[in-house]
């Protein structure tokens, strides 16, 4: 019999396995579960962008695009950068994947030698350890704190650079937190960052959902275009999660050298669904703008419910996640999570899923209708007056 332990890659045996996949599988087991679980808007995609994907099947365009993506698609991503953000990308400066997720892997890949280190902010979104560890690259974890509203500071970031310091990674609006950062706390980053060789992947999926003021990049800094890698996409913008279509802007030689893992390990993303993102981004500001508000007031009666029950909420600028404070319970992350699930059958994450300073904390979705919600909420305050002995 094979010695499959002895087979697999050391590097693969010791990716960190998702935290968030374990419940899901839990969760599977539980038709009757509410899950708050996923990060996936509950709108379906709008009907300008199905309409669209309908057509191209009709007239039969279901061929191998460019590898680097429909050029009238990395047209209108450069267009719709100008006009939202303020920012310049050609054709040429920006690369269409499959979903945001490749982007954040292409440019990790493309820039991590063996030994290279990756500044990482914590809490976080799932991938950027593992992918980092996969290559051979070294994770440098900096713990943001609800305190500072989980904003990593320049000075944190000045004290985790060394000679190996290759990536910084900025996951704002942040998933878990919602956390956001401010113009002052990018501009300090940047003065940080100039005349060095650190490149920024600056992960922006959840840029349209900021709440309180318009969304700034990194990017736009003065001395930044040339050392970021601007990562965004459709699926949380849109409502279009299924259709795995992502892209990343960045200088030239950056996206050339992410362009030509991509043409190994994908060839091109799906065709369908990028004529559908050419109508989403000509033809659906208002539809962004619709779900941003219900976003915005499925926010406040999150944040504001979970105060009333006692667990500390600290208030989220950005994303659709909440990051309520669970050490009240007394219980870890994990315990509050499995017993709400094994006794409320509500699915909710441990905060620890995101990196080690998330321990105390659970991570809600609210991309979810207000009935969905309401009723999730009814139970999480039953299960603390169960715990209390209320």
């Amino acid at each position: 019999m094979l010695d499959y332990d002895k087979l697999i890659s050391d590097r693969a045996a010791r990716m960190r396995p998702s935290g968030i996949r374990r419940f899901f599988d839990l969760v599977a087991e539980m038709p009757e579960c509410i899950s708050l679980g996923v990060g996936e808007p509950d709108f379906q995609t709008p009907w300008d962008i199905r309409d669209a994907a309908i057509n191209s099947l009709e007239i039969g365009r279901t061929k191998y695009t460019a590898n680097a993506g429909l050029k009238e698609l990395r047209i209108q991503i450069g267009a719709w950068l100008k006009r939202r953000y303020a920012m310049e990308y050609g054709p040429d400066e920006i690369l269409v994947t499959v979903g945001g997720s490749e982007a954040i892997d292409l440019a990790i890949r493309a820039l991590i030698e063996p030994g290279d280190e990756v500044i990482i902010p914590e809490p976080c979104f799932v991938c950027y350890d593992p992918i980092t560890t996969l290559v051979g690259g070294v994770p440098v974890p900096v713990a943001t704190s609800e305190e500072n509203e989980f904003r990593v500071t320049a000075e944190q970031i000045r004290n985790a650079i060394t000679p190996k310091t290759k990536i910084l990674v900025l996951g704002y609006p942040n998933n878990p937190t919602g956390a956001v950062l401010r113009h002052e706390d990018l501009e300090a980053i940047a003065e940080v960052l100039r005349g060095t060789d650190i490149i920024v992947l600056s992960d922006e999926i959840y840029s349209e959902l900021s709440y309180q003021n318009h969304h700034e990049s990194i990017a736009n800094m003065p001395g930044m275009r040339e050392r970021t890698i601007v990562v965004n996409g459709f699926s949380k913008t849109f409502s279009m999660t299924g259709w795995r279509l992502g892209y990343a802007a960045g200088p030239r030689p950056l996206i050339a050298a992410m362009t030509k893992i991509h043409q190994s390990c994908i060839m091109s993303a799906p065709t369908t669904s990028q004529y559908a993102a050419i109508a989403a981004l000509k033809d659906c500001d208002d539809d962004v703008d619709y779900m941003r508000k219900q976003y915005d007031l499925r926010r406040q009666y999150c944040v504001r419910k979970l105060n009333e029950m006692g667990l500390r909420t600290f208030e989220p600028q950005g994303a659709f996640y909440v990051f309520p404070n669970i050490t009240s319970s007394g219980m870890t992350s994990d315990e509050f999570c499995e017993a709400l699930l094994q006794k409320k059958h509500v699915a909710i994450i441990p905060g620890n899923a995101f990196g080690a300073c998330g321990e105390g904390y659970a991570r809600i979705s609210y991309a979810y209708s207000i009935d969905h919600l309401r009723e999730a909420m009814k139970r999480i305050q039953e299960f603390l007056n169960e715990i209390k002995g209320e």
